[in-house]
């Protein structure tokens, strides 16, 4: 069982930054690939962003390449999204989760344990 807690959002500016951060249980957490994804009102859950269980491999939607970063620190069974530059349309409920196969993938589907979200909301 894993269980991923969110935390980090919060209303920003255009332009600002925010970092979200995703803390795991589990002994292996050092083993999952892990994600971001989002949900605005009205839309499907997409991705953001994942990294492999190495950090060794990244991976991003066109949308945020360039403005996001994604990163975990195994020895704390953290993994991070530094947002940069944002955007009214980056609003949405941002969502971690982890892929126990441990390369990561953009096909929410393949997740197999999720967080329960944080809001964050870019005003113009």
């Amino acid at each position: 069982q894993v269980q991923l807690v969110e935390s980090g959002g919060g209303l920003v500016q255009a332009g600002g930054s925010l970092r979200l951060s995703c803390a795991a249980s589990g002994r292996r957490f050092s083993r999952y690939a892990m994600g971001w994804f989002r949900q605005a009102p009205g839309k499907e859950r997409e991705f953001v962003a994942a990294i492999s269980w190495s950090g060794g491999s990244t991976y991003y939607a066109d949308s945020v390449k360039g403005r996001f970063t994604i990163s975990r620190d195994n020895a704390k069974d953290m993994v991070y999204l530094q947002m940069n530059s944002l955007k009214p349309e980056d609003t949405a409920v941002y969502y971690c989760a982890a892929d126990l196969r441990g390369w990561g993938t953009q096909i929410r589907s393949e997740y197999d344990y999720w967080g329960q979200g944080t809001q964050v909301t870019v005003s113009s």
